[in-house]
């Protein structure tokens, strides 16, 4: 079997320059926990979750060391609401994972697919043509539904 056996075709993405304010919208609005992020060619640049974006919300706190004194000092860098106001209108790029992004060719065979997703532990993997387009998504809910309905029930 092959990747484009399993995957969605009509793929859900936003654009590197998208806000992250944007992005949440989109992950709502569609029930989903991730998207690829394209160029204005449709070019995958990066792969962004809801994961992504709650290390980068979460209020984070600042350490000094006072080496003199041997002593350290804590100060919380801001609640929520304010690191969302300071957030919101960022390009989303920013905290997209850009480097290193693993992907799968409609032709590939599932195993390939499958392979990458149990190794990584991704939920979803980008499905590109030879241009690095994407053309597809492919996601472990997508496979079982497709083990279940299409498969199980012959057996």
């Amino acid at each position: 079997m092959k990747v484009k056996d399993f995957m969605i075709q009509d793929v859900i993405s936003v654009k590197e320059d998208d806000s992250i304010k944007h992005l949440l919208n989109t992950l709502v609005e569609n029930k989903i926990g991730g998207v690829p992020v394209v160029n204005g060619n449709g070019k995958l640049v990066g792969m962004i979750s809801d994961g992504d974006v709650l290390r980068n919300i979460q209020p984070k706190d600042m350490v000094v060391y006072d080496y003199f004194n041997l002593m350290a000092y804590t100060y919380q860098k801001g609640n929520l609401e304010k690191v969302l106001s300071q957030l919101k209108d960022q390009p989303l790029i920013k905290i997209a994972k850009k480097h290193g992004l693993i992907t799968v060719k409609e032709d590939d065979d599932m195993d390939k697919a499958l392979k990458l997703l149990a190794k990584h532990h991704f939920k979803k993997i980008p499905v590109v043509d030879q241009n690095q387009k994407v053309v597809g998504v492919i996601s472990r809910g997508d496979i079982i539904r497709t083990i279940q309905k299409n498969i199980l029930q012959s057996l």
